[in-house]
């Protein structure tokens, strides 16, 4: 007899009755064993001769009328999610990994007797089951097969979540698996996260540009103001760190020749976890030589826009509250300084006084960084004077020099680099610079940053050596630009960081 399915969430199963049921499967994956004992894998066999799959007889004889016959015999393989046992008829209804279904009808006059006996007793919720016969659409319109023959695929050892009740955020990221099979939102995210990095590889090979992939293991970090993961490494004896960034190896690859290169991959950072950050997270880096922080904006919006495209078919989107939100036209780029000091009622440049800055944070209550430096107080006024009331996407431009080390000098405003950071939805999408080149500033860049970091600062950047020496052959003008994968999932979907992550970090 089919088990009943069991609460949502499992903080809500009492555990005996798990314990309860998966001492029934056990037993009944003993009997497949005993009674298979010619056929290899017994509860588990080896392959099962499937002749189709479930989503290819759907799209072919999903408009079957009520009670029509095919005469067309088919062999498929699913997931049982539903099940009815009445005399001599049993109702299943067979799931695939995309979620499409078809029931399952067997009958006492095409399997006999004994096969019908067995379905009952043998066939669980959660049961992977192979079967054959015809194709048909029930008297009540629905898909089925008339089954004549069958068999247990893979026998599931613990039941199922209820089908129709919702699974709890935190059940949902630390049993994904079991998030795929009941919410169609799961693997559509799956699928949206999918098309979302076809898209961008193929906006990205229509400009020319080569894919390539760079260490995770470095024996320095840099690329990034971020604090890293250390671990170590028995060969070399001596300790390496998880990238926080590919920037600095990328940079390499153009001075080597690559003129148009990109890099989708992981990225590791050893800090806070919240709905927007993750330690560990997908990351993109392009760098294109002879264009500027103006061209790769442009070359974001449209990476942007076509993934938006390419997951809901037009850049206005719809998110999983239901909001409309719309990612297309040109987007608004606004001065970081300039729309500062429209908020604040009175002007702030890079010339302005910390003290003056300190004044207006503490009347405001914003809390002073660690480690404070101007550009930092700057970026922490900015973000609580403007950020939030940003509605479209905007590229917020011209950033202050001294918490950007890898970036170029503005050509025309002095104390602020070309560099802009995206934002959408109210938070940081992308990132894009016109690179820093000058081999002999970057090394002055650096030396400050190792002053921060000797300070206390754990996210500034150490002297890296043999970046400078990739510098010092030669490096053409350059844009470059970040962008988090799991972050533009974010933009198009309105979903949380960890629901666009397959199978996100937990405690």
């Amino acid at each position: 007899m089919t088990d009943t399915p069991v609460p949502a969430d499992a903080a809500e199963t009492p555990e005996e009755d798990v314990f309860e049921q998966k001492a029934v499967r056990l037993a009944k994956r003993e009997r497949l064993i005993a009674e298979r004992a010619d056929a290899a894998g017994g509860a588990y066999p080896v392959s099962v001769p499937i002749t189709t799959t479930i989503p290819a007889l759907r799209a072919e004889y999903g408009e079957l009328e009520a009670g029509a016959e095919t005469g067309v015999t088919a062999a498929v393989a699913g997931r049982v999610v539903f099940s009815r046992n009445t005399g001599k008829l049993c109702f299943a209804t067979l799931q695939a990994g995309d979620g499409s279904r078809i029931q399952a009808m067997v009958s006492l006059a095409n399997v006999g007797d004994e096969s019908l006996q067995a379905w009952k007793e043998l066939v669980d919720l959660g049961d992977h089951v192979y079967v054959s016969g015809e194709v048909v659409s029930s008297r009540r319109g629905e898909l089925s097969i008339m089954v004549a023959e069958w068999a247990i695929a893979a026998k599931a050892i613990l039941p199922l979540p209820n089908m129709y009740s919702e699974l709890s955020e935190e059940s949902r990221v630390r049993s994904r698996f079991l998030d795929l099979i009941v919410r169609d939102r799961a693997r559509e995210t799956v699928v949206a996260r999918a098309k979302v990095n076809a898209s961008l590889r193929e906006t990205f090979a229509e400009r020319g540009y080569l894919e390539v992939e760079t260490p995770m293991l470095q024996v320095q970090h840099g690329g990034a103001s971020a604090r890293p993961f250390i671990t170590r490494s028995n060969a070399f004896d001596a300790d390496l760190y998880l990238r926080i960034a590919p920037e600095l190896f990328l940079k390499r690859a153009v001075v080597g020749g690559i003129d148009r290169v990109f890099e989708i991959n992981r990225n590791f950072r050893n800090e806070g976890a919240d709905s927007t950050h993750s330690p560990e997270f997908a990351m993109l880096e392009a760098y294109e030589a002879y264009t500027d922080y103006n061209g790769i904006a442009d070359l974001t919006q449209e990476l942007i826009q076509n993934a938006a495209a390419a997951v809901s078919g037009s850049t206005t989107v719809t998110w999983a509250d239901g909001t409309v939100y719309d990612l297309g036209g040109e987007w608004d780029r606004l001065s970081m300084y300039g729309s500062l000091s429209e908020a604040v009622g009175r002007e702030i440049t890079p010339r302005t006084p910390f003290d003056e800055l300190v004044a207006i944070a503490e009347a405001e209550g914003v809390e002073l960084p660690p480690h404070p430096i101007h550009g930092k107080l700057v970026e922490e006024l900015w973000e609580h004077f403007v950020k939030g009331g940003l509605e479209r996407p905007t590229f917020v431009m011209d950033f202050p020099l001294d918490t950007s080390p890898l970036v170029r000098e503005h050509r025309s405003i002095a104390g602020v680099v070309e560099k802009w950071d995206l934002y959408v939805r109210g938070f940081e999408l992308a990132t894009g610079y016109s690179e820093l080149v000058d081999p002999v500033i970057q090394r002055e860049r650096f030396t400050e940053q190792a002053k921060l970091a000797a300070r206390g600062d754990l996210e500034a950047m150490r002297i890296d050596e043999e970046f400078l020496r990739a510098l010092e052959h030669g490096m053409p003008p350059s844009g470059g630009m970040g962008m988090g994968i799991d972050r533009l999932l974010m933009a198009i979907t309105g979903l949380g960081i960890r629901e666009t992550i397959l199978f996100p970090l937990v405690k």
